[in-house]
Order: structure tokens, then C-alpha cells, then sequence
């Protein structure tokens, strides 16, 4: 058992972001939520976090609903990475991280094992070179690992990632990706690369005006057809390896001109 969704609906505004959303994972599972813009991924990712709490239905750790636990217990076990990072504060790279600690001191700020954690977070994250530079003189991409990495202290066995490639060069893209996948942690991840979300994705859910619209390995649920609704585009799909590989088609182009735009950038055909 895991972190899982059931029925969950949930209004903003007067507006319904979250529409009947239900998803049990398999432990260890890594989940691509994938949808355009205003398709409720992010929403969804805050209420599993349990940031905001649904109108309806529920989200359940282990069975038990989350909003039955304290917030210093559900920290132990879930983290959660958002889109943006901000503080005025400069401190280190390295204090950033720390703070994924914090769920597991006790009343005296005592955290046996924290050092060891934080190293490991770092060294995921391939941030350990940085892990004294100041948070103001970094890069966007690096401010997103170091982020990453504060998760990762945090030692959860469920991980939340909003949109985590936001800001990271394409190798970067990649190696945050495949380190995530080979976590043994259940992970929920918003993407909008769907060629990313087709390597690294062990199931994809496809959100459009907060429902799920498809849901399924990549090669099941990605389709040219699916992609074509939801998106507005129309693309191609191929298999390479057993591996569904997007190619968008130029609008108004002629026939036959794609364009495979992802993680290996944007080229002709």
C-alpha cells in the first residue's frame, strides 16, 4: 500500500480543477501526470501532499486517510517538490538540503543520521560540488536539484515532483529522471515532455480540465489520437525499444514534416 487517490473532487475559485480523480499505485511505481496547462496536475499534487484538502473523496497513505495524521508524520513520508522556490534569505546550498530534516529531529533538534541523509540527497542530485555555494548565486537548474535534493533528505518513501525538469539543461533533464525512476520509491511526477514521461514513466495518467481523460503504460495510453485531443496537436507515435517516441507535425506544414521536440531537443524529418 501507498499514496493513493479516491474520487477526489476539488473546486478553486468556483471553478472544478480536481473532477473524480482516482489512482492506486504499486509501491515503487513512478507516475507521470501529464495534461496541458489547467489540467489539475499541480492541484492534484497538493492535495496528495495534503496541502489543500478535497471536497470530496480522499487520499490515503498506507490505507489510512491523510487528514488523520499529523503533519510531522506525513512528512516523514512524503515529500514534495513544487514548480517555484523562492527566499529572501542567502543561505548555503547545503543548509537548503537540511531542511528536509526537519520532520525527523526530535524536541532538541537532535537527527540521528541526518549528515549521512543529506550527503546522499547531494550526491543524487549531483550537487555535492555546490553543496557550499550560496542559494542566490545559483542557476535556476541548479536551485531545482538542490530542491530535489532537499526532498530526498527527507528520506520519503512517497516523492512528489511538480514539473521537476522546469529550468535543467537536457542532460540534467535526464539524469534527475532516471535517478528518480530507480528510486525505490512511489513517485508522482508532473510533466509536460511526454517523450520524458514515455522513458522514465512506468504508468502515465493524462489529465484534461482536472479528469483523467487516459491512464496506462506510455505505449497504452500515449497515442497519436490522445494526443491529438487533448493537446490539439497532431503527432506520431513510434516505438523504439518497446518505448513510444512522440513526433509533433509542424501546423500547416507539409505533409510528412515532423519535428521530434524532447528530451534530444527539436529535429527535422
Amino acid at each position: 500500500m501507498t499514496l493513493a487517490a479516491t474520487s477526489l473532487r476539488w473546486s478553486r475559485g468556483g471553478n472544478l480543477v480536481v473532477d473524480d480523480v482516482t489512482i492506486d499505485p504499486v509501491p515503487g511505481e513512478t507516475i507521470g501526470l501529464l495534461g496541458p496547462n489547467g489540467s489539475g496536475k499541480s492541484s492534484l499534487l497538493r492535495l496528495l501532499a495534503g496541502i489543500d484538502g478535497p471536497d470530496s473523496g480522499t487520499v490515503t497513505l498506507d490505507g489510512a486517510d491523510i487528514r488523520r495524521l499529523g503533519r510531522r508524520a506525513l512528512a516523514r513520508r512524503v515529500a514534495m517538490v513544487g514548480q517555484h522556490a523562492h527566499t529572501e534569505v542567502d543561505i548555503r546550498v547545503r543548509d537548503v538540503v537540511r531542511l528536509g530534516r526537519v520532520p525527523h529531529a526530535d524536541v532538541f533538534g537532535r537527527d540521528d543520521g541526518g549528515d549521512a541523509a543529506i550527503e546522499r540527497a547531494l550526491a543524487v542530485t549531483g550537487m555535492i560540488e555546490h553543496a557550499d555555494r550560496m542559494w542566490r548565486a545559483m542557476s535556476g537548474g541548479e536551485r531545482q536539484r538542490a530542491q530535489i535534493a532537499r526532498a530526498l533528505a527527507q528520506e520519503p518513501e512517497e516523492l512528489l515532483l511538480d514539473e521537476p525538469t522546469n529550468h535543467l539543461d537536457i542532460q540534467h533533464q535526464l539524469d534527475i529522471l532516471e535517478r528518480v525512476a530507480a528510486l525505490s520509491v512511489t513517485s508522482y511526477v508532473a510533466l509536460h515532455d511526454l517523450n520524458l514521461a514515455a522513458m522514465f514513466c512506468d504508468r502515465v495518467v493524462v489529465l484534461a480540465r482536472g479528469r483523467i481523460v487516459a491512464h496506462g503504460t506510455p505505449a497504452e495510453a500515449l497515442t497519436s489520437d490522445l494526443i491529438g485531443r487533448v493537446y490539439g496537436v497532431r503527432a506520431s507515435v513510434v516505438e523504439n525499444d518497446g518505448t513510444p517516441v512522440i513526433r509533433y507535425h509542424r501546423p500547416n506544414s507539409e505533409a510528412g514534416r515532423t519535428y521530434a521536440v524532447g528530451s534530444a531537443g527539436t529535429t527535422g524529418a
